[in-house]
């Protein structure tokens, strides 16, 4: 049994994994895009990244319940990794979804209102704020995913 949880650590890590590369590899078309393309790409992401999304923290909360048999590393990179959403993902977050009509649910989480009416800074910074966000989240992730399945594989 204790092996099926191990498995289901380094599945939910995976997809998490996953998201954080989809950003990393949409970069550089990414930078392509003029600003109305920009807006227009960002709001796809909302549907399918809020249903995984929920891996981030179970990822979390699974890892320290292997933490007697995982590396510290592994929690530490994934820790971090919310971390940097938090503070640098999120808020630029807002101000991508200001307009967007999201649920209730939604617009809560990513406290739309209060950004609406808000004048938004230079939007390529915000992009860029935003595409850095990723790229050290798939990092990070990636440093979880490799820890964990080195410790578990040993």
């Amino acid at each position: 049994m204790f092996r099926l949880f191990e498995i289901v650590a380094v599945l939910i890590v995976s997809i998490v994994m996953a998201m954080s590369l989809a950003h990393v590899l949409e970069y550089p078309g990414k930078l392509r895009l003029n600003r109305d393309a920009h807006f227009a790409v960002q709001t796809i992401y909302y549907p399918g990244f809020r249903i995984a999304g929920i891996c981030e923290p179970v990822s979390i909360a699974v890892v320290l319940a292997l933490l007697v048999a995982t590396p510290a590393l592994a929690l530490i990179a994934l820790i971090a990794m919310h971390v940097v959403f938090w503070l640098v993902t999120q808020l630029v977050n807002k101000y991508w979804l200001a307009s967007e009509k999201i649920g209730a649910t939604g617009a809560r989480f990513f406290a739309v209102e209060a950004m609406r009416g808000r004048v938004m800074p230079d939007w390529t910074s915000l992009r860029d704020r935003w595409e850095c966000s990723h790229l050290a989240r798939a990092a990070l992730c990636v440093t979880a995913f490799v820890a964990l399945t080195i410790d578990l594989t040993l």
